[in-house]
């Protein structure tokens, strides 16, 4: 993985769990992302760019990370911003986090963009699309500044949205049960 943006963040290689409950063998410190916003900002501009032909309405991002990048994307296209909170903690079970829109009333018939720093397994973007949905509005796209692998896409295509990414990088994502590293006895990564 090389690129531009990728410089901007730490990469680590090992066995781990991802929100979704997915295991893979790639975590990225996307908090180094946020740490000087304006390294991130042509990247973002971008994004933005490639959302703008969807004429979102309101841009949301999922705590924390994604809402940051979604705020920064809405100023960039004046658009309203909102973000999703996780409620419910991941759990066993493959994509049991969740998250929702707070007081989302004057979403109702809004066309949304969910921004998030990084798209992999799609946990929070998904879970975020569900709840936007729950309140009325209407996701038209999904952007990331990285997308990792092909679940994004399948997630947009689900949801009948665009997807656009400043960059993209392939990854595999596994199930605990077909996990590689988990059928060899490798230990999760702290």
């Amino acid at each position: 993985m090389s690129g531009g943006l990728m410089s901007l963040l730490g990469a680590r290689r090992g066995h781990f769990r991802f929100e979704s409950g997915h295991h893979g063998e790639l975590w990225l410190d996307l908090d180094l992302l946020l740490r000087r916003p304006a390294r991130l900002l042509p990247y973002v501009r971008e994004l933005a760019a490639l959302l703008a032909p969807y004429e979102p309405e309101v841009i949301c991002g999922p705590l924390t990370g994604g809402a940051f990048v979604a705020s920064m994307v809405a100023a960039e296209l004046d658009a309203r911003f909102c973000f999703s909170e996780r409620v419910a903690a991941p759990g066993a079970a493959l994509y049991s986090a969740r998250y929702e829109v707070p007081d989302g009333s004057w979403l109702v018939g809004a066309r949304v963009a969910i921004v998030d720093d990084a798209i992999n397994a799609g946990s929070a973007v998904g879970s975020s699309a569900a709840s936007l949905q729950a309140l009325g509005a209407r996701s038209v796209a999904l952007g990331a500044l990285l997308v990792l692998g092909d679940s994004a896409a399948a997630l947009a295509d689900s949801l009948g949205a665009g997807l656009e990414s400043v960059e993209r990088a392939g990854n595999s994502l596994w199930s605990p049960d077909s996990c590689p590293a988990c059928a060899a006895g490798v230990p999760l990564t702290s």
